[in-house]
């Protein structure tokens, strides 16, 4: 049997797992849904190897819970979070315990596929954390302090306005740093610029930063 690419979709919602279940079969993976994350807890162990797919907002167990739980026994799979609009601090805490990437629904097949893709290499590189870590170091040092100030802010899933407050400077002064260091990274996206400022554990000093 050649080694296929499954995707587990957990989502409360029938309507996104239908949707984003066909967006990938018609991509090549191969998809197994599951209603509730607790459905999938109860069958873990024995699921086949693959990425997951996890809604952050279901009723009984909720993505942070599902992610906690799998860590907590020892499952690792990579999982890409899917969020509402307004649940991005969530999907902040959610990269920090080890999420891969998150989706803001709803998401176009591209950054579907993309995020997916991100999840796969990171199974390919297991291992290789600290090689990560030396080049995040280097691709950060790009930054000048206050850039790396507010990518601190981010990486702590707060909202511009509160970054603003702490830095003493306008929310607009924190959106013009945080284009110009998102482009210094060379990332288009949010969750890119956290996974280098994570992998270089600038989001692990939140507690001392206060």
């Amino acid at each position: 049997m050649t080694e296929r690419k499954l995707i587990h979709i957990i989502d409360d919602e029938d309507a996104i797992r239908r949707s984003a279940g066909f967006m990938l079969k018609t991509s090549g993976y191969a998809v197994e849904t599951w209603a509730s994350g607790a459905d999938f807890l109860k069958d873990a162990r024995n699921a086949e190897h693959g990425c997951i797919l996890l809604d952050i907002r279901m009723p009984e167990i909720d993505g942070l819970e599902v992610q906690r739980q799998l860590a907590e026994r020892g499952i690792a799979m990579p999982i890409v979070i899917m969020t509402g609009h307004g649940d991005v601090s969530i999907a902040v805490r959610a990269m920090k315990a080890g999420a891969v990437d998150f989706l803001e629904k709803p998401f176009e097949k591209a950054a579907l596929i993309g995020a997916i893709e991100e999840a796969f290499s990171r199974i390919a590189a297991a291992g290789d954390a600290s090689a990560r870590a030396a080049e995040a170091e280097v691709i950060l040092a790009a930054l000048t302090p206050r850039e790396r100030d507010v990518l601190r802010g981010l990486a702590q899933g707060l909202p511009n306005k509160t970054i603003a407050y702490d830095l003493g400077i306008s929310p607009r002064t924190v959106e013009v740093h945080r284009a110009n260091l998102m482009t210094k990274l060379g990332v288009r996206s949010l969750s890119d610029a956290l996974r280098i400022a994570f992998a270089a554990g600038l989001g692990d000093d939140a507690a001392g930063d206060g």
